[in-house]
């Protein structure tokens, strides 16, 4: 399937890389099929990019990679809703952020794939060890002085 984006120009993405997101993102309810696009081989963020509009796509990563403790739980209508069977782990997804400090993630805000069916929802925690701007990366002041120079 041939993806126009904003960032990359078209960009043909194979079938088995859309995720849908029937009731869309938070703040985005319109946008609701994906292209899960892999930089490279090794990288450990990726872009999700809308499918319908070339000028909505976020960065994203996999949060148990920054956080060993991370889990969700969902209810049973939230399994239903993705057709989620008993057993079978979700993959999880969370949006990144770039701030002046360095690179933070919406883990209070979690995207809940199931992998058979790659269909999603978005969902809100309600534990406070999560915020939506929990750091990554912090890049220290005399590091940002150095980048902007070079």
């Amino acid at each position: 399937m041939l993806v126009q984006t904003t960032r990359f120009g078209p960009v043909e993405v194979d079938e088995s890389r859309l995720l849908e997101f029937p009731a869309g993102l938070l703040g985005f309810s319109r946008a609701r099929r994906f292209a899960l696009l892999q930089p490279d081989e090794r990288g450990v963020f990726f872009w999700l990019q809308s499918v319908e509009s070339a000028d909505v796509a976020f960065v994203v990563t996999d949060p148990c990679l920054w956080s060993q403790d991370f889990t969700v739980s969902l209810r049973r209508e939230q399994t239903a809703e993705i057709g989620l069977p008993e057993g079978v782990t979700p993959q999880l997804l969370v949006i990144v952020n770039r701030r002046d400090h360095g690179i933070t993630a919406n883990m209070q805000g979690p995207l809940v794939i199931n992998p058979a069916t790659r269909v999603g929802l978005q969902v809100v925690l309600a534990d406070r060890r999560w915020t939506t701007r929990h750091e990554l990366v912090s890049v220290s002041p005399a590091t940002r002085a150095a980048t902007q120079t070079a």
